[in-house]
């Protein structure tokens, strides 16, 4: 038998079945033992280890199951996400991870039971949501690497589904004028018209105030979105910054939206005048009539879609 000192791990030949076994002592004070059927074989086994352990990668086993890791790394992973991006990854395991891999112990996660989890969910969701229940899974477990929970990220062994191309539907010259035409006369007429002229995102345009547009030069500033909050936050719309710097931009104006919208803040000065109230350039350019910002969804969306409809 071939001893080391402690820390270094030792190795030997067992009497009962002649294999060769190397034997190592944890950071923790536990020993990790090692098998191999010969003595060069199980000897590179432990220098690899010993590697490992050096550079802080080697995890202590535990019986640690999937559902505590994961609810530990929630509770951390807000503190770096939006609260919406939080809730969808708090969904996603709740409804697709857990339910299927929540009772397997950590260090015991396999790319099998992530194909098979995978191959269950094709046939129920589309390939762009089992890539995101991928790609949530492949975060949690990255961070358990950086951790040094876990030695390797075993969603790295496993293909992930692909998603379906999404080809935008983009109106024609002639549905533009039909559109434009079908609108003329709409509560929504300037939203809609700087949707059509710009292409941002509803959130966007519900969530742009006077003081983001300049007139004089004919420039929007694109700042803030509203968005849906997480239902622990209380539910309903609420002003959120944007998610990326690429986000925040800022549009050139044609001239004709230019002095559309400088009708269209002369008449909200007006109103709010004989209503004796103040003028303020952090108003939004859109709301209701009690001074809120639209809802998005359902005074936005929903109106476009019925408006769609109108004009065939």
């Amino acid at each position: 038998m071939t001893k080391r000192g402690n820390g270094e791990g030792s190795v030997f030949q067992r009497k009962s079945d002649k294999k060769w076994v190397a034997s190592i002592t944890l950071d923790d004070g536990k020993r990790k033992v090692l098998y191999g059927k010969t003595k060069k074989e199980v000897t590179e086994k432990l220098i690899k280890v010993r590697c490992e352990q050096q550079q802080g990668m080697l995890s202590v086993t535990s019986k640690t199951k999937m559902s505590e890791y994961i609810e530990g790394w929630l509770e951390n992973y807000k503190r770096g996400v939006r609260p919406n991006t939080h809730q969808r990854a708090c969904e996603i395991m709740r409804l697709h991870i857990l339910p299927t891999l929540g009772n397997i112990q950590l260090d015991k996660l396999t790319p099998q039971h992530l194909d098979r989890l995978y191959s269950k969910k094709l046939k129920e969701l589309s390939p762009t949501t089992v890539q995101t229940i991928h790609n949530t899974l492949h975060k949690a477990l990255s961070d358990a690497v950086k951790q040094g929970i876990l030695l390797i990220n075993v969603s790295e062994r496993v293909e992930a589904p692909r998603k379906n191309e999404y080809e935008a539907r983009v109106f024609s010259e002639e549905e533009t004028r039909t559109f434009l035409i079908a609108i003329r006369n709409h509560s929504l007429y300037v939203l809609l018209l700087i949707d059509v002229s710009t292409g941002m995102r509803r959130g966007e345009i519900v969530a742009l105030k006077w003081n983001d547009i300049d007139l004089k030069r004919g420039i929007l500033q694109v700042r803030r979105a509203i968005v849906r909050r997480p239902t622990e936050l209380g539910g309903g719309y609420a002003e959120a910054p944007l998610k990326t710097k690429r986000s925040r931009r800022s549009i050139m104006l044609p001239a004709y939206i230019v002095a559309i919208l400088e009708q269209y803040r002369a008449q909200q000065i007006s109103i709010m005048q004989q209503n004796g109230q103040p003028w303020d350039e952090q108003r939004w350019l859109f709301c209701k009539p009690d001074g809120n910002h639209l809802n998005p969804q359902h005074d936005v969306y929903e109106e476009f879609k019925v408006t769609l409809s109108k004009a065939g």
